[in-house]
């Protein structure tokens, strides 16, 4: 039950609701039982007469349901049969209706316990992707983690938490009905008895064998998921490449596997139900077998037509509840490798903690300094022993080859990441001293790829900015050099972008993310080849709009055009994770080195 202790948990909240359910289901249980045993003594009346259902044994051997065929004996001596019979009737359909109306109010009260358990799982796995550090997201497809936030979490409504009736329901009616048919026929219930452990055993192999089949269809559901998204987001290469055919096989043979595998799982489940009835059907005739033979052969005096149909009818009441539960197992089965998935995102560790006791810091005063900082990745060093210091107004530029660590370095500022070793100090304090969201407060980041939503142009520059007017806006977009251009949008600034900005141009897109970072005014920017991806014409005007917003700013610039960070303060020359030179450009020029290599590969004068 380990396995579960995450939905427990869950369902720890809603006491009240499942002590409403269970309370109705065991009403709607005794209505139902009711319903069917008062056919008992009513049958033996009506078949045998006053005179001998008066002198019969009594098939209950309890002296209450004794007391009760007695009294049902003097009651029908006092009127006619068919007014007793439509008395019965009555009492039937009421039973009936009370038994239902109860069902109804158990499944009212478990409906919305199921209901927010699974929007919890929704919700608690979307939070923790948000608070998992980004390098998490470099081991990890996108497709799988949205197949456990939609598909893996509809499995579990639909399996653990549809099984919560079960578990409640279906258990305590077996009991009941067990209970009943031990006072009628103790010798014939402990035969049956014998059965049900050999019904458990049998659907519990078919429902085992489909935990891990379930687990290989979740992955690669998210698989599909994830070609899906490169497919679409890549559509333009995948065209121009003429990929066309080896895309449409890579979706096409792992959609076949999947059919494969739910065949397969639909195979083994669909046999549990069969398989159960097989059972349940040798049983109800090994029951008429052994009643009958009572009844004729050894002349059993409480064993008469009339209870022995009654005691049928009972047993009738065991086979769907004892079906349903053997159904429920085998749909467990499969909830449970959707739950080990989900468990594994809630419990990834988290390598960016937030400090409960973090100060909250309003300004940036004095610098950034890095002391002694590595940082690791799977045991191989990106960054070794980075000292460097970054004063308040200044920019500093990091530069050097692909891999060479300068976005690393970079994401260790707002903590994208957390340095190996050595630390990080803004105003002389360490930044792991320091909340997360006041931090973060202080900085914007422009990056190579804009990210943008699929919402209006003013809701993607106004992003995190709360109650800013449509003034503050326009103001934040003329910095920016994107007024122009949105004003010759049909709907202006209400203009919706498209999925990732989709209807806007390079420099379009890029144009609106530095608005976004104008309009939140940081003491502190960092511009990560902010520039590199755009044509000539794009650059220029994106460019003048970085220059407007580097004003008065500490600024920390990635760059491989060199040419954008020659008025640099300072340079930072980065090989394989160190950095091997540092100064000014001119004063890099003059050294002769790596930086001086880079530069007249590019042709900067």
């Amino acid at each position: 039950m380990k396995k579960y202790s995450l939905v427990f948990a869950y369902l720890k909240d809603y006491k009240l609701s499942l002590f409403s359910y269970i309370i109705c289901t065991i009403l709607s249980i005794f209505f139902g039982v009711a319903s069917l045993f008062m056919m008992f003594p009513f049958l033996e009346v009506l078949f045998l007469g006053k005179q001998n259902a008066s002198t019969s044994t009594s098939a209950f051997k309890p002296s209450f349901f004794g007391g009760i065929k007695q009294s049902v004996t003097d009651w029908v001596g006092a009127g006619e049969k068919l007014q007793v019979l439509t008395t019965v009737c009555i009492l039937i359909i009421t039973c009936v209706v009370l038994k239902n109306l109860f069902l109804y109010l158990a499944n009212r009260s478990l409906m919305p316990v199921k209901n927010k358990v699974s929007t919890r799982f929704r919700v608690d796995i979307f939070n923790k992707v948000l608070s998992l550090p980004i390098g998490y997201f470099t081991e990890q497809r996108k497709g799988d983690l949205m197949q456990r936030m939609t598909g893996d979490v509809g499995q579990v409504e639909g399996s653990v938490l549809g099984a919560l009736e079960g578990w409640v329901k279906d258990p305590l009616t077996i009991i009941v009905n067990l209970i009943v048919l031990f006072t009628i026929n103790a010798e014939l219930t402990f035969i049956i008895l014998l059965f049900i452990p050999l019904m458990g055993f049998l659907i519990g192999r078919v429902g085992r064998s489909l935990k891990k089949p379930s687990g290989i269809i979740a992955q690669k559901s998210g698989e599909s998921i994830s070609i899906l998204d490169e497919t679409l987001t890549g559509l333009r290469v995948i065209k121009a490449f003429n990929v066309e055919k080896s895309i449409r096989k890579k979706f096409s043979d792992n959609s076949y596997f999947l059919l494969k595998m739910n065949n397969k799982i639909g195979y083994r489940q669909s046999l549990a139900s069969p398989m159960s009835e097989v059972l349940g059907v040798t049983m109800f005739t090994f029951i008429l077998w052994w009643g009958g033979r009572q009844i004729f052969l050894e002349g059993n005096s409480y064993m008469t037509g009339s209870v022995f149909l009654g005691y049928m009818a009972m047993f009738f009441g065991i086979i769907d509840p004892a079906k349903s539960i053997s159904g429920a197992f085998s749909n467990l089965q499969r909830g449970t490798a959707a739950i080990e998935r989900i468990q594994e995102v809630l419990n990834a560790p988290n390598t960016v903690n937030e400090n409960p006791d973090g100060k909250k810091i309003t300004a940036f005063k004095e610098n950034i300094e890095f002391k002694n900082v590595s940082f690791y990745y799977d045991n191989a060093a990106i960054l070794k022993n980075i000292s460097f210091k970054i004063e308040k107004g200044k920019t500093v530029a990091l530069v050097g080859s692909s891999g060479a660590g300068k976005s690393t370095l970079a994401d260790l500022i707002p903590r994208f990441h957390d340095a190996s070793g050595g630390e990080i100090l803004v105003d002389g304090v360490s930044i792991k001293d320091y909340s997360l969201f006041s931090l973060r407060s202080l900085m914007s980041i422009v990056t190579q790829e804009p990210i943008l939503f699929n919402d209006s142009i003013a809701n993607n520059i106004a992003l995190g900015m709360e109650n800013c007017s449509r003034e503050e806006i326009i103001d934040a977009a003329k910095i920016a050099n994107a007024h122009l251009f949105i004003e010759k949008k049909d709907q202006g600034y209400d203009t919706n972008i498209g999925d990732r900005g989709s209807k806007l141009s390079g420099g379009e897109r890029q144009r609106l993310t530095i608005a976004r970072a104008v309009l939140k005014n940081p003491p502190i920017l960092i511009l990560d080849e902010a520039t590199s991806s755009l044509d000539t014409e794009s650059e220029r005007l994106v460019q003048d709009a970085i220059n407007n917003l580097m004003e008065n700013r500490t600024s920390v610039v990635i760059a491989h055009r060199l040419s954008t960070i020659k008025h640099a303060d300072e340079i930072l020359v980065l090989k394989k994770g160190e950095i091997v030179e540092r100064g000014t450009h001119n004063g890099l020029i003059a050294q002769e080195g790596f930086y001086k290599r880079l530069v007249d590969m590019q042709e900067v004068k």
